[in-house]
Formats: structure tokens, C-alpha cells, sequence
């Protein structure tokens, strides 16, 4: 059984098309390059893609911009055929609302219980009070465990966010993402702090709700393998651009040697993680782009 039939909802996942889309990290110095350079992708509704690439690719820009966090320099951006930064500010609240977007490093406040942090992914439906009243009396707590059990973490339901390691933060994270009232998930990089079996694990996780519930999925990931035999699509980026666009299938070894060309130890795993964005001073990032 899948958290989909704890959480059901009527609205497929939203489609997106990016049309010689630029974009600029806001970290970024005065005439330094675009992290994204010309970009043109479309996902249909219910799709789940993974985005690959060396570091300093644009992959972590580009799920800004998706998740309406940036808004692109030059080209379009429309989901559902909206384009989301002509839309009046509460017209695009609401929007975003419809949006989940997990950053790698989950900003979740160390004092709180993990089953809050969990519970949090329903935010965006809920109204003021209701949102306050979670935060010191969860309402679900059997959706909690449950959304928790399907990253192999319901231990520690009631244990408190800064006693957890890296990669349980990160699971935590992406735990609460089952329970989010998302159309569309937005993952960065959600394995960097997982070993082989937890990474494999919490992918096939991902994947399985979200074709159960027929959202649409991106995400971003350095284990190559992992995207090729976990996601019917891949999207190769270098350098700000894409450099390919296939069913996994048909992502050759040649492919993958153009795009990891001086990079040969990211595709091998030997991962050193590196922002898009210029050194600068770190910038708040929301689990939730409202």
C-alpha cells in the first residue's frame, strides 16, 4: 500500500515548457555567465524525469526556476500553460501552493519533533490557525509514520530533528513531500547523504507515489546509475544547456562521456558536490515555494 491511498487527490500533475529559457543564480556577480543558457524542455503531466550533468551544469538553477523561485532573464516559463510571473501575486501564491521543492539540505528546524517537520508538507493547505495549532499539537500522526515507514524512519517519528544524521534529514525531507498537496515535485539532489541501498530505496519511493498519484516528478541526481534504471527519462545538462533529452533507454555510454567529459570521477561517483551559483553568502531556501 502506498501513502497515495492516505493521500489522494482529482488534479494530475502540472505539465511545464521552458522556450529558450535564461536564467541568472541572484547570487551571481555583475557579468558573470548565465547559469542557464538558452533552455528548451517540455514535461507533460505525470512525467517523472531526472536531470543529470556535472557539477556546475545549471541543475539546481534550473529547479528554481521550475519550482517559480527565479524568474528567467530571457525566454518563457509556463506550467499548465500559465505563465507564472504574469500572474498577480495571489494568483501566483496560489500556484505555488501546488508546488514542492525540496532542496538537499532540508532547512528543518533543529529543536522541532520529526513528526512536525513531516506534518508540515500540508502547509499549503491548510489555513493560519490550523498551521499554528500543528505546530504544537500534530493532527496525523498516523499519515506521519506512515509517509516516515516508506523512507525506512518511523523510528524516529517523535525524535527531535537535530539528533538525526545527514541522510535521515534528508529522508525526513523527503517524507514530507508524501503528505505535500503538490502537482508537481521538485527534488535536488536528495541522495548525497545516502549509501547505495538508502539512495535506490528512497527513489523507488519517490517514483512509485508519484505514478500512483500521476504527478509530475523532477528531479536531480549525480548517481547516474540510479536515474538510468529508475526514470523512463533523462535529461542531460552541461555548461547551462541541454545536451540531450532521452527515454533512459537510449542514454548511450557516448552520451554520458560527451557530458562527463573532464568530469569523469562524478561519473564514477566520485562526487564533489558544487553550487551553480557563485561563492556568496547562503541563501535561505524554502522546502515549500509559496
Amino acid at each position: 500500500m502506498t501513502v497515495a491511498t492516505a493521500l489522494t487527490t482529482s488534479n494530475p500533475g502540472l505539465s511545464l515548457q521552458l522556450v529558450d529559457l535564461s536564467a541568472r543564480h541572484p547570487a551571481a556577480r555583475s557579468g558573470a555567465a548565465a547559469a542557464l543558457r538558452g533552455v528548451s524542455l517540455r514535461v507533460n503531466a505525470g512525467e517523472q524525469v531526472a536531470i543529470i550533468g556535472p557539477s556546475g551544469a545549471g541543475k539546481t538553477t534550473l529547479l528554481q526556476v521550475l519550482a517559480c523561485a527565479l524568474p528567467p532573464t530571457e525566454g518563457s516559463y509556463t506550467l499548465d500553460d500559465q505563465h507564472p510571473w504574469q500572474l498577480p501575486r495571489r494568483a501566483l501564491q496560489t500556484l505555488r501552493g501546488q508546488l514542492f521543492l525540496a532542496p538537499q539540505v532540508p532547512p528543518l528546524p533543529p529543536r522541532q519533533r520529526v513528526v512536525t517537520s513531516v506534518l508540515a508538507g500540508r502547509l499549503p493547505a491548510m489555513g493560519l490557525w490550523a498551521s499554528l495549532r500543528s505546530l504544537f499539537y500534530p493532527g496525523d500522526i498516523p499519515a506521519a509514520f506512515q509517509a516516515l515507514e516508506r523512507f525506512d524512519l518511523a523510528e524516529k517519528l517523535f525524535e527531535r530533528v537535530d539528533r538525526l544524521s545527514g541522510g535521515e534529514r534528508q529522508r525526513v525531507g523527503l517524507a514530507r513531500g508524501l503528505l505535500a498537496p503538490a502537482r508537481l515535485w521538485l527534488i535536488d539532489e536528495p541522495l548525497s547523504a545516502l549509501d547505495p541501498t538508502r539512495s535506490r530505496q528512497a527513489i523507488a519511493t519517490l517514483v512509485e507515489e508519484a505514478q500512483a498519484r500521476q504527478l509530475t516528478l523532477v528531479a536531480t541526481l549525480h548517481q547516474v546509475d540510479v536515474a538510468l534504471s529508475h526514470f523512463p527519462r533523462v535529461v542531460g545538462m552541461r555548461d547551462g544547456q541541454v545536451a540531450f533529452d532521452l527515454p533512459a533507454a537510449q542514454v548511450s555510454r557516448e552520451h554520458l562521456t560527451r557530458l562527463y567529459d573532464q568530469y569523469e570521477h562524478e561519473l564514477r561517483g566520485e562526487v564533489l558536490v558544487v553550487s551553480d551559483a557563485p561563492s556568496a553568502a547562503p541563501q535561505p531556501v524554502a522546502m515549500h515555494c509559496r
